[in-house]
C-alpha cells in the first residue's frame, strides 16, 4: 500500500505548531517564506524542536533568487549542512544548478557527503533546471530521496503532465520520491489523487493575519513595498487537518 506523506512548509514556531495540530507529518523549515524560502536560523531551528515533535527538513538557500552560487555562497550553504546536521534536523532541502541550467553534481555531492546520514530533498531548483528528465535520474544516482515540484510550472495543476511523466519515472527507476508542492490546497490534492498517482504532497496552509501592533507608521515599507508591514502568513490548522483528511480517505 502506497505511503502517503503532507509535509507542511512553515518558518515560524506558531505555523510548525499549527502544522502539528492539524495533522501535518512533517515540516519543512525556512525563514522569509513570502519570497519563496531562505535558511532559518539556528535559533528558530531549535525552538521548533522544543514545541514540535514532527520530523523538521531544513531547506537552505542563502539568498533570494536563482540556484547559480558564487563560491562565498556555497561556502555559506556547506557550513549551514553541517549546523543542521549536529543540531538534529531529519533531512535537509537543497539544490544547485550550473550556468547552463543543469544540475550542479559537484556541489550536491559535496554537501550530501557533508549531511551525513541525513535525508535529502531537492528542492524546486528542479523546476527551472533545463532538462528535468536527466536531472530526476541524477538526483536518484545521488541518493536524494525527494524531488519537491510543481512540474515545472508556477504551479502543480499546471505542472500535472510532467508530474505524471516523473512519477511514471519513479516507478520505473525506483527512484526518489515526487513530492508535488506550489499551489498545493485541499482541492489540489483530491484533484491529484484522482489523476495521478503521486502520494506526497507540500503545502504552507498559510493565511493572512493581522498584526496587533496599534499604532501604525504606514507607508515605510521595511522590505517589498507591495507587502504590508503588519501583515503576518502562518500556517492555518484547519486547512492542514482538511489536506490530511483528504488524504486518509485512500
Amino acid at each position: 500500500m502506497a505511503k502517503y506523506l503532507l509535509e507542511c512548509c512553515v518558518d515560524s514556531v506558531e505555523s510548525a505548531l499549527e502544522a502539528a495540530k492539524g495533522g501535518a507529518d512533517r515540516l519543512e523549515l525556512c525563514s522569509a517564506l513570502v519570497i519563496g524560502g531562505i535558511s532559518p536560523g539556528l535559533a528558530l531551528f531549535e525552538q521548533v524542536r522544543s514545541c514540535c515533535e514532527l520530523p523538521v527538513r531544513v531547506l537552505l538557500r542563502p539568498r533570494f533568487g536563482d540556484f547559480l552560487y558564487t563560491p562565498y555562497e556555497f561556502q555559506i550553504l556547506k557550513r549551514e549542512v553541517e549546523l543542521f546536521r549536529d543540531a538534529g534536523a531529519e533531512g535537509i532541502v537543497i539544490g544547485c544548478l550550473k550556468e547552463d541550467g543543469s544540475l550542479h553534481v559537484e556541489q550536491m555531492k559535496e554537501l550530501i557527503a557533508a549531511a551525513g546520514g541525513m535525508k535529502i530533498t531537492l528542492h524546486r531548483a528542479f523546476d527551472v533546471c533545463a532538462d528535468p528528465i536527466q536531472t530526476y535520474l541524477q538526483a536518484g544516482e545521488l541518493g536524494i530521496d525527494t524531488v519537491l515540484t510543481s512540474g515545472q510550472e508556477k504551479d502543480c495543476l499546471l505542472g500535472m503532465p510532467l508530474l505524471k511523466r516523473l512519477c511514471e519515472l519513479e516507478k520505473e527507476t525506483e527512484g526518489p520520491v515526487i513530492m508535488a508542492g506550489a499551489g498545493v490546497t485541499p482541492e489540489v490534492i483530491r484533484t491529484f489523487l484522482v489523476h495521478t498517482e503521486i502520494t506526497c504532497y507540500h503545502l504552507s496552509g498559510k493565511k493572512m493575519t493581522d498584526s496587533g501592533m496599534l499604532y501604525r507608521r504606514e507607508g515605510v515599507p521595511m522590505g517589498l513595498p507591495v507587502l504590508s508591514e503588519y501583515s503576518i502568513f502562518r500556517t492555518d490548522s484547519s486547512v492542514v487537518a482538511e489536506a490530511k483528511e483528504a488524504l486518509k480517505r485512500i
